[in-house]
């Protein structure tokens, strides 16, 4: 009892520092692909926090499967290490005892990555895919960002706004170029906001500035001088809902059964299953031999996970194109990696055994 305890407490330290470090690596690599994108315009800058915790919660599933397999494999080669398992195995244990401590440690995991997978990850992908929906249906002035240059949606029109000052919708040095009948027309203002029509229409109103007119390659330019200028803001046209399967709830999926549905069904249900079977996994994977390198087991280890994790992508298309029953797909996989496990067992044990009359 003392020895599970003391187990579950290591196990339990383990897995928050390899979680931490997973999970800032991750928010990381999509916090500099959000920032990237609102760079560019692709995303405003007020919706990169609210797109990440989406990620986040999105990426949790693999995260955790991802933390139980290391935990477990870091814990026992430590042990392997630190010679306790030879004093375990002197004290006439085996190796199997190991698996009801680890499955203690795994089970709860297991079942947060499967409430995860089946539920909590397609409602942030729903969400994600909403919240990027609208901003792309937004009007064009909306989607202006000081310092940037902004195309609009029919590409004959860019913006440029040097600075947003006091109220969202009032800007300060403003340039705007836009082609209209053959004739290139360039606007620049050193103030202008935004005007609602009576009629709904949306208005860009700019204030002291001077508008060139011409075409490009002649003389043929005109000046003109204003101080106040009002241009129509194209409304961008909602866009018909494109739901993906990633999307869905599992309980659509079950329901719809395509090949694109039972493909995304299979990934969900593999991500708690596998982190189970990887956790068992790590058991016999962890072995470090005291004359080979300390890193051979972890490379081994890593290989077998993306192995596994590749395998049941591949499943996964193939059930997306047909080539693979949903029946046969959902479980192959993992049967083959028990077998592997049983055959990891075994080898261990005997190893072991043998060891042990030696």
């Amino acid at each position: 009892m003392i020895f599970k305890r003391a187990l579950l407490r290591e196990f339990g330290s383990l897995a928050l520092a390899v979680f931490a470090t997973l999970f800032a690596v991750t928010l990381t690599t999509q916090l500099i692909r959000l920032l990237g994108q609102a760079a560019s315009g692709k995303v405003v800058s007020e919706g990169v926090l609210a797109l990440l915790g989406f990620s986040a919660l999105n990426y949790l599933p693999v995260l955790l499967s991802l933390t139980l397999f290391v935990t477990v494999l870091m814990a026992l080669s430590r042990s392997y290490r630190d010679s306790e398992m030879v004093i375990w195995f002197s004290a006439g244990q085996s190796l199997i005892a190991w698996v009801k401590p680890v499955l203690t440690f795994a089970l709860p995991l297991v079942a947060l990555i499967g409430v995860l997978s089946l539920f909590l990850s397609p409602w942030a992908v729903d969400k994600s895919e909403e919240f990027r929906r609208r901003m792309e249906n937004r009007d064009e002035l909306s989607r202006v960002a000081p310092g940037v240059f902004r195309e609009a949606g029919n590409a004959d029109r860019i913006f440029f706004v040097e600075e947003i000052a006091g109220e969202l919708n009032r800007v300060q040095n403003v340039f705007i170029s836009q082609v209209h009948h053959g004739r290139t027309g360039i606007l620049v203002s050193k103030s202008g906001f935004k005007e609602t029509a009576v009629n709904g229409d949306q208005f860009v109103v700019l204030l002291n500035g001077r508008r060139y007119e011409g075409v490009p390659g002649t003389a043929a330019y005109r000046v003109m001088t204003f101080e106040r200028y009002a241009m129509r803001v194209e409304t961008k046209e909602a866009r018909a809902q494109q739901v993906s399967t990633k999307s869905m709830s599992t309980a659509a999926l079950i329901e719809n059964r395509s090949n694109a549905s039972l493909a995304e069904l299979l990934w969900r249900i593999s991500l708690p299953t596998s982190a189970l079977i990887l956790a068992l996994l790590a058991i016999p994977l962890s072995f470090v031999n005291p004359r080979a390198s300390r890193s051979v087991n972890l490379v081994f280890a890593l290989l077998t996970y993306m192995v596994y994790s590749n395998t049941v992508s591949i499943a996964q298309a193939w059930v997306s194109s047909g080539r693979l029953e949903f029946g046969t797909g959902w479980w192959i996989v993992h049967a083959a990696m028990l077998v592997l496990l049983l055959l990891l067992f075994w080898r261990r044990l005997r190893v072991g055994s043998g060891a042990a009359r030696r």
